[in-house]
């Protein structure tokens, strides 16, 4: 499913491999059922009044709540969620505390995650050839994951105080490489957030697309369409 990019932006100037990783080189809902799961028992063993008078559906509208009234901190999903669940946990007469304590059992969980199989195979041979930048909305931690030595960096949501496709999130992976946009090729799964928000910045574009799903036409499309990690590291580094 490798298309070829056209001659004006061929992804084969690149330096920098910039990669998103939630839905990318994983899963990332059944990993967060799990995590809310796991989340849920401990409340219920350590604080079960949480339980009883937050259902999950209230916790959520709560978490929205909080989305409303502070957009500007809607990007950080630690801070979200912690802040949920202290509001809950002060609500039902338990110490502010333990929202540390609670938001680690989800972490923990949350970083539990099932790399796809072509994931470790393709990072192998790309990270001997490019730089390698984790670039993420969410909070997956990379020595957890396991993947930590084959990235140069990691830029999250949370410490650049937006998320993608904000043009920030783009230009702090310029910065934190010192490489021009025009040397950076963005892989991602979403055409808004990764391909779009890459493109308008300047980058080159790789739209991974596990589930062969159309590309939708009211966006420009990506510089190339690929269907998991491997084939990408076969296309650049064949062009290498």
């Amino acid at each position: 499913m490798a298309t070829n990019p056209s001659p004006q932006r061929d992804p084969a100037n690149a330096t920098v491999l910039s990669l998103d990783l939630d839905d990318t080189l994983w899963d990332i809902t059944p990993v967060i059922i799990a995590a809310e799961r796991e989340l849920r028992a401990w409340l219920k063993r350590h604080c079960p009044r949480v339980v009883d008078r937050y259902s999950p559906h209230a916790a959520l509208a709560l978490r929205q709540r909080l989305v409303d009234a502070h957009p500007e901190l809607a990007h950080d999903l630690s801070w979200l969620r912690t802040r949920t669940l202290e509001h809950m946990l002060e609500d039902c007469g338990y110490a502010t505390s333990r929202a540390g304590e609670a938001f680690e059992v989800f972490c923990a969980a949350r970083n539990r995650v099932s790399l796809h199989a072509d994931v470790l195979p393709a990072l192998e041979s790309l990270h001997r050839r490019y730089t390698l930048v984790a670039l993420t909305n969410g909070t997956a931690d990379l020595e957890r994951v396991g993947l930590a030595r084959y990235f140069d960096h990691y830029v999250a949501a949370r410490d650049v105080g937006a998320a993608k496709p904000d043009q920030r999130m783009f230009a702090a992976v310029e910065a934190v490489t010192a490489r021009p946009a025009a040397e950076i090729l963005h892989i991602g799964d979403d055409p808004l957030c990764d391909v779009v928000g890459a493109s308008q910045a300047g980058m080159h574009t790789a739209w991974l697309n596990r589930r062969a799903e159309p590309w939708p036409g009211q966006h420009p499309p990506p510089d190339l369409h690929v269907e998991d990690m491997l084939a990408l590291a076969r296309r650049l580094l064949r062009a290498a």
